[in-house]
């Protein structure tokens, strides 16, 4: 076997019909919360999933300043309290039951007005036997603010359960507006415990090997970009982001870290883990334009290609080669091109080593044509062009 060729795996095709949207697809999850959740709807989709948590999410439940400001709310509860998140909520309530304030501190909320950010910190304030006075439908802070500061806060106190991180710019908004602001720190973001996984995802994305990442939280999309500085991948990291590697976020507010580093992001309608896998199996395919090649329908995606409706696996190799042959459909791709996609420990037979176990992967060795002299292209069907869609 000629160096730089890796094993074809043996066949395994599926029919049209039944060809899951994410087939072929290798996709990276980043949450920290409700991974096997989201990884398992991604495989149901047909996807290989990738598991690195770009975080860790440590509880605050015996911190003396979440202590502190529970205390401060049950002896004198505020005007407002604004529940950011639905776990933060659910677990600043069960805090208090481990120091007996579980009681009082609802009783001092049922005072205030609440204000949830959304309909999970919503459904938290009612599970706990309390009503919302206004949620708005996007979960973002920013449309709480607006509402806030239309409804009038000078004068007033304002109870704030932080999210993981400080809100400097929300709550400094409520201040100048003359608001005595009281932060509640529930939990907080911090290095995940297996660093080692994030950088082989790091890797993966860099170097091919993942095709999208699923981001779920705005400290998750910014913990990725933190540890790539920190190991001095942060530029390739970036540009793979930006061209190669679907962003696929949960909502806008998870994709502001991506966005400040001008990274292409894509969010479904409705913040949702389920609605964000819908929408992925929308986009992603989409990125792979279908070839009329040899009379077939062929569309390459991250680890296989379709063609004619069935998913055919290739090794990481002979998809390198495929892709380079893709990248200019119809046209002569020299010996050169292909040599170096194949790496440099692949000798002078590689390229033609390849070539032939394409064409017996792929099922028919006109799809390929040898251009005597000069190399080889994908035998593009004449008055065709590619199309993307299904």
């Amino acid at each position: 076997m000629s160096a730089g060729i890796d094993h074809l795996p043996g066949p395994r095709t599926e029919p049209a019909a039944t060809v899951a949207p994410l087939a072929g697809f290798t996709v990276a999850v980043t949450a920290a919360r409700r991974a096997d959740e989201l990884a398992a709807l991604l495989r149901r989709k047909g996807a290989e999933v990738v598991c690195a948590p770009a975080l860790r999410i440590v509880p605050l439940s015996d911190d003396q300043r979440l202590a502190a400001a529970s205390r401060r709310l049950i002896h004198d509860p505020v005007d407002i309290v604004v529940a950011t998140t639905g776990i933060g909520f659910r677990g600043w309530v069960e805090a208090c039951e481990t120091w007996g304030q579980a009681e009082p501190l609802i009783a001092s909320m049922a005072r205030s007005r609440l204000i949830a950010r959304g309909p999970k910190a919503k459904g938290a304030i009612r599970a706990a036997g309390l009503t919302e006075e206004w949620s708005p439908p996007s979960e973002s802070s920013a449309e709480v603010l607006d509402y806030l500061l239309s409804t009038g806060v000078e004068g007033l106190r304002v109870a704030v359960q932080l999210h993981g991180e400080p809100l400097p710019d929300f709550c400094a908004a409520l201040r100048m507006a003359g608001a005595e602001v009281v932060e509640v720190p529930i939990y907080r973001w911090t290095t995940p415990e297996d660093v080692g996984a994030l950088d082989r995802l790091i890797d993966g994305v860099t170097g091919g090997g993942i095709d999208a990442v699923t981001f779920t939280s705005a400290p998750a999309a910014a913990g990725l970009l933190a540890r790539s500085a920190t190991t001095g991948t942060q530029p390739h990291l970036v540009n793979a982001l930006r061209r190669d590697v679907l962003a696929m976020c949960v909502g806008p507010v998870t994709a502001r870290p991506l966005m400040a580093h001008d990274i292409p992001t894509v969010w479904p309608a409705r913040a949702r883990i389920g609605a964000q896998v819908r929408k992925l199996t929308e986009e992603l395919p989409d990125r792979f334009p279908e070839l009329p090649v040899a009379g077939h329908r062929m569309r390459l995606r991250g680890h296989a290609v379709l063609l004619d409706g069935v998913v055919r696996p290739l090794s990481p190799a002979l998809m390198r080669v495929l892709r380079e042959l893709a990248r200019r459909p119809g046209q002569v791709r020299d010996r050169a091109d292909l040599l170096a996609s194949l790496g440099g420990e692949a000798d002078a037979h590689a390229v033609e080593t390849a070539v032939a176990r394409l064409r017996t992967a792929l099922g028919d060795p006109k799809i390929i044509q040898t251009v005597v002299k000069r190399g080889y292209r994908l035998a593009l069907d004449n008055g065709d062009c590619p199309t993307s869609g299904a």
